[in-house]
């Protein structure tokens, strides 16, 4: 009778305890190839929805609830079109265009350096923003507060302002939980001298 009543009293008391819901982070598959259109430009869609629609790429269901796209299609009416990463808030995106290279064959140290070579020219170089071109892969670096990724697309269909074929391809993504953080981050802080000790 005691085991039996501890067993009861051992049920209810882990039935009681409140069950906290795991979040879905929809996090992407690594080294998969998939698709997407990106359509049109962010910056030549109508403006009769507030947000990026289908003008951005999401990696993640995080990325979408917080509506931090990791590529977006850019491009004034009549323009030409680039596409850039996260750069709102303390959300920092690179791209570097690694040129006509098979996304199969893009790995993570391939990305930073197409050739294997030790030269200065061979690196690859990251930019906020490049131009867009048929069948060349671009590798991208995100680092936010949140989020921490590294992907590689090629442009494989382009209509100017209108429409964005790419293939895709994530090789690291992370979801972070801030411990620390030095204060005062500012896009626009400038930096000053430190003031001499007495």
């Amino acid at each position: 009778m005691k085991p039996v009543l501890l067993l009861i009293v051992l049920f209810l008391s882990d039935a009681s305890i409140p069950q906290t819901k795991q979040e879905d982070f929809g996090l992407p598959e690594l080294h998969k190839i998939k698709t997407v259109t990106l359509s049109p430009s962010y910056d030549c869609q109508a403006r009769k929805e507030p947000g990026y629609q289908n003008t951005a790429l999401f990696l993640s269901a995080l990325s979408r609830r917080r509506n931090t796209p990791e590529l977006v299609f850019s491009g004034p009416c009549g323009a030409a079109d680039a596409v850039y990463s996260m750069t709102s808030g303390d959300n920092m995106g690179l791209i570097a265009d690694l040129g006509e290279i098979p996304l199969e064959k893009v790995t993570a140290q391939v990305a930073f350096n197409t050739k294997g070579v030790d030269s200065f020219d061979l690196y690859s170089k990251f930019s906020q923003m490049v131009k867009l071109q048929i069948n060349h892969t671009y590798a991208v670096l995100v680092s936010g507060a949140e989020i921490r990724s590294f992907f590689v697309f090629t442009v494989t269909g382009h209509v100017p302002n209108k429409k964005l074929d790419l293939k895709y391809a994530v090789k690291e993504f992370q979801i972070l939980g801030l411990r620390a953080q030095s204060p005062g981050f500012d896009w626009s802080a400038e930096n000053r001298t430190e003031a001499a000790e007495k």
